[in-house]
């Protein structure tokens, strides 16, 4: 559906070269709904941008439906683009027309007949819930209402395709569900490829099945939702993670724990999936007569999966902790060793999962 190989993109100011983006493979398939989250100035926009040809490559291809961009004529990229719907972070709609008028300017560049113009810009009003603001302004409308004629005006020409440009950044938290709701509904309705690029980790959990991560212009990290969330392997990732799934135990706690005591072990463990709801640590205590000492805890749901965050110190003798250990460890749980009270270095014994 959508293949990037081998981009890059030098921008040149003052005889200085800026590289945007660095060796960029990445491909996104149909039906994806496909995150790059990254902080600012990781190049997030000049790659979504390289997907429509709005900016081109220094070097590398970008293909799109198994056509190479460089290839294609003016006129073949200009329809190909019709096929390839944007949405922007600051709405970009004009205040002197309607909102009808807004949604209709696409297929009117087009040259659409009224009566067609009509019918499909009353279906996607309907659809994107403004049947009732058909006649407002921009200035009458809330941000979320506003974004909803974007997205509207985006599906006009019934693209195959939905790039999604920090298109939740200037919404409060509630107006951003319901718009992610909104994507996800496109996605499965009109069976669009949707990618959306955002700082905001959130987002990511929400709507997205496949994630990349940027960095300084490079893709530091990729893979499906659960893996990113369960098994991150770059700070950035780790650091972005860490904004919704909270997972260190306060430092009160902390304080508290005698590391040098052999008797004890504390334990970071990961349960997904069907672990998250098996009582697999209290089967292993009961078994070797451990007892467990729940330091913190805490539970994301990621569509659907579970991801469960337990902090526990073990009591017992070392023989049967480190049995619990292993028990734990062949349930494919995930564990790490809380070491010398400091969470940064821990010893990772994760299991695959």
């Amino acid at each position: 559906m959508i293949e990037l190989k081998n981009i890059q993109k030098i921008f040149y100011k003052n005889s200085s070269e800026i590289q945007a983006l660095k060796n960029i493979n990445l491909k996104i398939n149909e039906g994806d709904i496909f995150g790059v989250i990254g902080f600012s100035g990781a190049g997030k926009s000049t790659l979504i941008r390289m997907v429509n040809y709005l900016e081109q490559p220094t070097f590398g291809e970008v293909i799109v439906n198994d056509q190479n961009l460089s290839n294609l004529s003016p006129q073949k990229l200009r329809l190909l683009r019709k096929q390839i719907g944007m949405i922007f972070q600051h709405f970009n709609l004009l205040e002197s027309k309607t909102v009808f008028e807004n949604v209709s300017i696409p297929l009117l560049l087009e040259g659409t007949d009224k009566n067609t113009i009509y019918t499909r810009i009353t279906e996607l009003l309907n659809f994107v819930g403004l049947a009732s603001k058909a006649d407002a302004y921009p200035d009458e409308l809330s941000g979320g209402q506003k974004q909803r004629v974007g997205i509207a005006r985006a599906l006009a020409t019934n693209p195959f395709i939905l790039l999604c440009d920090e298109a939740t950044s200037a919404l409060d938290p509630q107006t951003t569900g319901s718009i992610l709701q909104l994507l996800k509904e496109i996605n499965k309705k009109y069976k669009i490829t949707i990618l959306i690029i955002t700082h905001e980790m959130n987002v990511i959990r929400e709507i997205c099945n496949r994630v990349a991560v940027m960095e300084k212009g490079e893709i530091i990290e990729e893979g499906s939702l659960l893996d990113i969330f369960e098994n991150p392997q770059q700070q950035t990732t780790k650091n972005f993670i860490r904004t919704i799934v909270h997972d260190e135990i306060p430092p009160v706690i902390l304080n508290t724990l005698d590391f040098s005591n052999k008797n004890k072990l504390v334990l970071k463990l990961k349960f997904i999936g069907e672990n998250s709801q098996q009582a697999l640590l209290s089967e292993a205590c009961y078994q070797y007569s451990v007892q467990p000492n729940i330091l913190f805890a805490n539970v994301t749901e990621l569509q659907g999966d579970i991801l469960g965050h337990l902090t526990v110190e073990l009591n017992g003798t070392p023989e049967n902790i480190e049995k619990t250990h292993q028990y734990l460890l062949q349930k494919n749980v995930g564990i790490e060793v809380v070491e010398n009270g400091n969470h940064n270095n821990c010893t990772n014994n994760q299991s695959d999962s």
